[in-house]
């Protein structure tokens, strides 16, 4: 954990940054009243210029800069030994539009709460969604984030080639259990570093109210994009107990019970993906976007009888149950 609220404050100004993309159209579903707290964005959050100072995380050798850091086209690798070699789109991408996939989303596919977990992920499932982002049959619902027009331009400008190169490595990494899920009435104080939430260097706390609020638990490790990032996920009390019926029951037809398509332990089933110790703020995320038509590809049409009648506050018990669970 960052020391003193003045090394938090400076790690914070020196961290949080992306660089100027292209815009990207909005291409959220219209329909429904969107929960931002599922996808923060404080564009305007200032940030100084990288340095080369090599940085350290803990149980590895390596060292990178905040400089490679930032770097999008760069995957900074802090423990080889865990994983297969990086394919090339993986480590580094390709200049100009294809950003590196393991920048954003780690060299472990590990992700964080502003985009998803690739690692597991089958791979019919991985190159289904990629068409989709490229024929516009998955949209993003929600403020338009850096972090979704990178993806989109990204995706749209990937070879087939390439994507069966991220999608084979990706379906071979097994999924790390990384967030911790912990039900309470506060939550500490928070701001938005751009993409997510993270503790207030002024301390204290604040209500929680009706929303999952998920940070890292160590902020500059994150960042620097160790795949052994640990994160905090706060839900509202009751909800994993409530998500739990849902999820295996179907809660008297509001849903559709989870282990229909996800299989019992919700770590997937053939080309379905498993759920299970995903990101609650993505799970919410998906589930409005199906709700509401942000997403309409080919296996979309078996999301609906589960999403129709979901309410808000079932979607955060959902995600809190789903999200405390092993992957």
């Amino acid at each position: 954990m960052l020391r003193s609220c003045i090394r938090i404050a400076s790690a914070l100004a020196a961290v949080f940054f992306l660089p100027a993309i292209p815009a990207v159209a909005q291409t959220s579903a219209p329909a429904g009243i969107f929960p931002a707290w599922a996808a923060p964005w404080e564009p305007d959050f200032k940030v100084p210029a990288p340095d080369a100072v090599p940085q350290r995380v803990p149980g590895s050798t390596a060292t990178f800069s905040w400089i490679q850091a930032r770097d999008l086209f760069v995957a900074p690798d802090w423990h080889p030994q865990d994983h297969a070699p990086m394919p090339p789109v993986v480590a580094n991408g390709r200049k100009p539009d294809v950003r590196a996939c393991g920048s954003c989303h780690r060299a472990e596919g590990t992700g964080g709460p502003e985009n998803a977990g690739l690692a597991g992920l089958p791979v019919e499932y991985f190159i289904q969604q990629m068409a989709d982002m490229k024929s516009g049959a998955r949209k993003f619902s929600g403020p338009q984030r850096s972090s979704i027009a990178i993806m989109t331009s990204s995706a749209k400008a990937m070879t087939d080639d390439e994507v069966k190169e991220a999608a084979a490595y990706f379906a071979a990494l097994k999924p790390k259990r990384i967030i911790k899920v912990i039900e309470s009435n506060t939550v500490p104080k928070t701001i938005i570093p751009r993409l997510f939430f993270a503790k207030s260097p002024e301390g204290g706390t604040e209500p929680l109210g009706r929303r999952i609020v998920e940070m890292p638990d160590d902020v500059e490790q994150f960042e620097l994009r160790d795949t052994r990032s640990q994160f905090s996920a706060y839900v509202p009390v009751g909800s994993i107990a409530k998500g739990e019926a849902l999820a295996k029951t179907g809660g008297a037809g509001t849903t559709v019970p989870c282990q229909t398509c996800h299989g019992a332990d919700l770590k997937g089933s053939g080309p379905i993906p498993g759920i299970a110790g995903r990101s609650p703020s993505y799970i919410v995320r998906q589930l409005y976007d199906f709700k509401h038509g942000g997403r309409t590809g080919p296996g979309s049409a078996q999301m609906k009888p589960a999403v129709d009648k979901l309410a808000e506050d079932d979607m955060i018990a959902l995600a809190a149950f789903v999200s405390s669970l092993a992957p």
